[in-house]
């Protein structure tokens, strides 16, 4: 039996090795094992090939995200600063580019988030979906605490998870046959958003700008307020005051010009004002300041650079009854219902940190978080001024906007992250306007953004 048992062996470990050979180019790119005898049984497995055929559906992509030129702005910085980390392990990276805040939200606001949380796991104190529009408490805090003086009533605020979520749903609200003015710079969100609704034409690289958009340009030489003379009329017109990045407030001369330009053309004015609590001069802190902007604003705003609430997300769109369509219908009732079918409302937890934000001691400790940042953006002014720089912003915003003149925005934001490891924002990134620009921002603890500016100094002394 042992002696047909081995012949038994023999034979099969000759007819496979015959067969391997047969068979070199069929096996050469898959992986073979041979375990070995089991029972007196020797097993050939062959794992299966780790090429694989992609499959595809039949939906074809949406033509408008194909518009957009690489990444947005801020995810890019960010993958650029990740590359930099890997390539210098040991380097001490100090972030002044994404404008997120750093300093923590004030305890009287978090312990009215804490308060809240723990209701939750009460009875009494559980809640579920809330209204759309927002907490009514909040609704009529935020108008009497923002536009007591202008007239707004609670029912005309919307309370939502932040202004840029808010700009997205302005843009559903206005739909793909509509046309739109934005400042150049400006934030990329009202641009990106426009691309994504099919509001514009193609990418023209040449000059660095989408079609069938009105790019406003905001300059030094003219005060960074448009030539509304040059501008051509557009149903929409995207405007951020104080702006992001250049940090320049509007004037209320300046913005009684543009409410007039935007009746004159029947046009709906998106008004940003989420730097609104950073102005220190008499620039209006609500385009409803200016006398007929009801008729034609809409103003979005956001606790996010107040009360550092970038990650607790909680903001607010302004909507006056007022604002009609050209049919008569109420803007604010198609919003109502953009909001009704999109969202269901800020989280409860984060409404409750809005309501303390708005108490008389939650406002002030968030006046004392702003003042921080603003003596961090006086410390880099002055260090980009002592380093004979033109630098613009800073007064009214917390941003500082700084020229580097006959270089690309890009090449700068590079040399310094190489050469201080200190993270800052491109200017282009902001719109054709903004080359030759770089942004840095104050929202940094203060031992960084001293230890940033010493940094500058050795690098451009």
């Amino acid at each position: 039996m042992a002696a047909i048992q081995q012949s038994l062996s023999t034979s099969i470990s000759s007819s496979i090795s015959t067969f391997l050979g047969q068979n070199k180019l069929r096996f050469r790119n898959q992986n073979v094992s041979m375990p070995g005898k089991t029972s007196g049984i020797v097993r050939c497995v062959a794992t299966p090939s780790t090429e694989k055929t992609s499959y595809k559906t039949q939906v074809s992509r949406n033509e408008n995200l194909a518009k957009l030129q690489a990444g947005y702005l801020f995810p890019e910085i960010a993958r650029r600063r990740s590359a930099h980390m890997l390539k210098h392990p040991d380097a001490q990276i100090i972030s002044l580019g994404i404008g997120d805040t750093t300093e923590p939200i004030p305890e009287v606001i978090t312990s009215a988030m804490a308060k809240r949380a723990h209701e939750l796991s009460t009875l009494n104190g559980y809640s579920g979906y809330g209204a759309e529009q927002g907490e009514k408490q909040l609704r009529a805090s935020i108008a009497s605490t923002y536009y007591a003086n202008v007239g707004l009533e609670e029912d005309e605020i919307f309370v939502s998870d932040g202004a840029k979520s808010d700009i997205s749903r302005l843009q559903v609200l206005f739909g793909s046959n509509v046309s739109m003015a934005v400042q150049d710079p400006s934030y990329p969100a009202y641009v990106d958003s426009s691309v994504i609704m099919g509001q514009t034409g193609q990418f023209q690289k040449d000059v660095e700008k989408y079609g069938n958009i009105a790019y406003m340009r905001c300059t030094p030489e003219n005060g960074f307020f448009p030539d509304l003379s040059s501008v051509p009329r557009t149903d929409i017109i995207f405007f951020c005051s104080p702006n992001n990045p250049t940090g320049s407030a509007a004037s209320r001369e300046q913005l009684t010009k543009l409410v007039q330009f935007a009746k004159d053309n029947g046009s709906i004015l998106v008004y940003d004002s989420a730097y609104a609590m950073y102005i220190c001069d008499d620039s209006p802190k609500s385009i409803f300041e200016i006398p007929g902007a009801k008729e034609v604003a809409i103003e979005v705003s956001s606790f996010s650079k107040y009360a550092g609430f970038t990650g607790v997300r909680l903001g607010w769109t302004a909507i006056p009854k007022a604002l009609l369509y050209s049919d008569g219908f109420p803007v604010a009732k198609d919003f109502n219902r953009i909001v009704c079918t999109s969202f269901n409302g800020a989280s409860n937890i984060a409404q409750a940190g809005g309501l303390a934000c708005l108490s008389p001691d939650g406002f002030k400790a968030m006046m004392d978080v702003v003042g921080y940042y603003k003596e961090n953006t006086q410390i880099i002014m002055d260090t980009f001024n002592s380093l004979g720089y033109k630098v613009y912003g800073g007064k009214n915003a917390p941003y500082v906007w700084v020229h580097f003149p006959g270089r690309s925005s890009w090449e700068v934001f590079s040399e310094i992250l190489e050469k201080t490891h200190v993270v800052t924002t491109p200017g282009s990134g902001f719109g054709p306007g903004g080359e030759g620009f770089v942004r840095v921002s104050a929202f940094g603890h203060r031992e960084n953004v001293i230890e940033a500016c010493r940094r500058f100094k050795e690098l451009y002394k």
